[in-house]
């Protein structure tokens, strides 16, 4: 293995410069591979192209970018690391960082790490940021990191059992029973940063990122505390830590996400970056104070372009084709309209995404920007400074947008205004909250719309909820009893052959029987009959029935396709559309 070169002297600089550094390249050499990586249209990076043509091994190019980024590499082969040391992180993080600690200095609190390649630097990040130590990272090859990681975390991963074992047993932790008043600063301080609080923490937070949990709930109550994943949008509950452990955890979840530790008398809202297992992940914090205690709820936001898709949303064909209709119209208003948490903001990106090419300027303003996407502009929203939807929507209309997504319309002004951008030529997104579609249109007359404004500039309404999935592993079909029945009012004539299938529970869905969520819809297009009841003032019940003459299907009978395409359960359906046929 070539020999390092001092760090300093390669930061920065070129690869091929570096390797000469090292002595492995020569100047001829790096020009011949340039050149083949000139003729190859430049897709190649010239790593790669060094190790194809023989001039280095792979563990020589891992030494090198890690120079460039200004890193050490160090072999770690034969080390003996200390028990102390490897107990600063825990295993599970260790295995989704893919970090390893070598070192630690408890006077410093520094701890150093080595990482399996130097694009994980962010790691060290979240490391810092998770556990609270000032980290330095080294590089070290790959299968050493892998066989240390299989010599000192060969035990099975601590269990949240384990850590609440601990923290009951932890002395310096129980003395803060019952004193939530009269615990001082100090005190607060070094219970956020005791390694059990901070081992339980990291366990609840990757073990709901692992699961796809869109909320991680902490809640005082006056004789215990709850932990709770939202999972598909049911919440469960997790094994209780003691009571004594809310005010070190709550302080914790602060200093990740710089708030101020000593104010707990007034809510605070704060975010903690992180990036887990090469995926960003916001968590979105928000604190309020309770009769018992701070109540602390993390939303989940994986940055990560997941299926961001139309045809990924759960339409159907004929709805897909009305979908595709009304995003590629040149200008007016599409709403799209359900409760919180029924995935409007997912199906807006969609058809963003979908609509996002070189000749379109797309503009987006949120509270909260929950999707990354390259090529849109988007704005976050921030009321405490009055960046309100309608005065960034002002702003937004003198940067020559195409397309406009307005996260919600709240009052009237937000509303005029996105109807002014839409005479003005621009295709206005955006979203409410209804129960149906039909009723889409009294919500934005109660708003104070002009009847004549609504019918010039809306073209369509989507409103939509999501419903469990049945898991495709246990699958089970079944005869649904009267009871069942009757909750969607069918009648046994209706059924004839139809097949109804609910989940077993297994290891691959939690034993819940549902695994992942797919949306039902009911889409209302406007034409000129619908254009002329509005006008008239007609009332929702006479708009619905009119938009179901055409073709509207609503979203009770989109429920009952997916019910008997054995999609998902009676059930799901029943709870999420009982409201909107009530």
């Amino acid at each position: 293995m070539a020999k390092l070169p001092p760090v300093q002297e390669l930061k920065g600089r070129t690869l091929g410069r570096i390797l000469i550094k090292m002595g492995l390249l020569t100047r001829d050499k790096v020009h011949d591979a340039l050149k083949l990586q000139k003729e190859r249209g430049g897709k190649v990076k010239i790593g790669q192209i060094f190790i194809e043509q023989g001039f280095i091994k792979e563990k020589d190019l891992s030494i090198a970018l890690a120079g460039q980024r200004g890193m050490e590499f160090i072999d770690i082969d034969g080390l003996e690391i200390p028990q102390n040391v490897i107990d600063q992180v825990p295993a599970q993080m260790a295995r989704t960082y893919k970090i390893l600690p070598v070192e630690y200095n408890k006077r410093k609190n520094t701890l150093t790490v080595v990482l399996d390649s130097p694009d994980n630097f962010r790691a060290t990040d979240d490391l810092s940021t998770l556990m609270g130590f000032t980290v330095e990272a080294k590089v070290a090859d790959p299968d050493a990191i892998q066989a240390a990681m299989d010599k000192y975390y060969a035990e099975e991963d601590e269990s949240l059992n384990d850590l609440i074992g601990e923290i009951e047993g932890d002395s310096g932790l129980a003395t803060l029973q019952g004193r939530d008043a009269s615990i001082d600063l100090d005190e607060l301080k070094e219970a956020a940063d005791s390694n059990p609080v901070k081992k339980l923490l990291n366990l609840v937070l990757l073990q709901a990122i692992r699961d796809k949990a869109s909320d991680i709930h902490f809640e005082p109550f006056e004789n215990e505390y709850k932990m709770r994943y939202r999972i598909d949008g049911v919440l469960y509950e997790m094994v209780p830590p003691p009571k004594h452990i809310a005010l070190a955890l709550s302080s914790r979840i602060k200093v990740m996400a710089n708030l101020d530790i000593a104010e707990r008398r007034l809510p605070q809202d704060g975010r903690i970056p992180l990036v887990v297992g090469g995926n960003p992940v916001d968590l979105r914090v928000s604190i309020l104070p309770t009769m018992f205690g701070e109540s602390v709820v993390l939303r989940v936001l994986d940055r990560k372009q997941v299926d961001l898709r139309l045809d990924m949303l759960g339409l159907t064909a004929e709805a897909q084709d009305t979908v595709h209709q009304l995003i590629h119209k040149p200008n007016g208003i599409l709403i799209v309209t359900g409760p919180t948490g029924s995935g409007k903001t997912t199906t807006l990106y969609s058809a963003l995404k979908e609509l996002n090419t070189i000749d379109r300027k797309i503009i987006t303003t949120e509270n909260p920007v929950e999707y990354d996407i390259d090529g849109l502009v988007q704005v976050q929203i921030r009321p405490e400074i009055e960046l309100t939807f309608a005065r960034c929507l002002r702003s937004i209309l003198r940067q020559d947008p195409d397309i406009v997504m307005v996260g919600e319309i709240r009052d009237l002004e937000t509303a005029e205004i996105s109807i002014q951008a839409s005479l003005t030529g621009h295709l206005v997104f955006t979203t409410l909250h209804t129960n149906d579609a039909p009723s889409t249109i009294a919500r934005l007359l109660d708003l104070g719309l002009e009847t004549f404004l609504v019918t010039a500039t809306l073209e369509g309404i989507i409103a939509q909820r999501l419903v469990r999935r049945t898991c495709t592993n246990c699958k089970t079909e079944y005869e649904p009893t009267e009871e069942q029945l009757i909750e969607l009012d069918l009648a046994p004539d209706i059924i004839g052959t139809k097949k109804f299938y609910y989940g077993k529970g297994c290891d691959m869905c939690n034993n819940t029987g549902y695994r992942g969520r797919t949306g039902i819809y009911e889409i209302l297009t406007l034409d000129d009959e619908l254009r002329d009841l509005i006008m008239n003032h007609a009332s929702t019940a006479v708009l619905r029935e009119a938009a179901r003459r055409k073709g509207m299907r609503s979203l009770r009978e989109n429920g009952l396709q997916l019910i008997y395409d054995g999609i998902t359960t009676i059930e799901e359906v029943a709870r999420e559309t009982i409201a909107v046929e009530a």
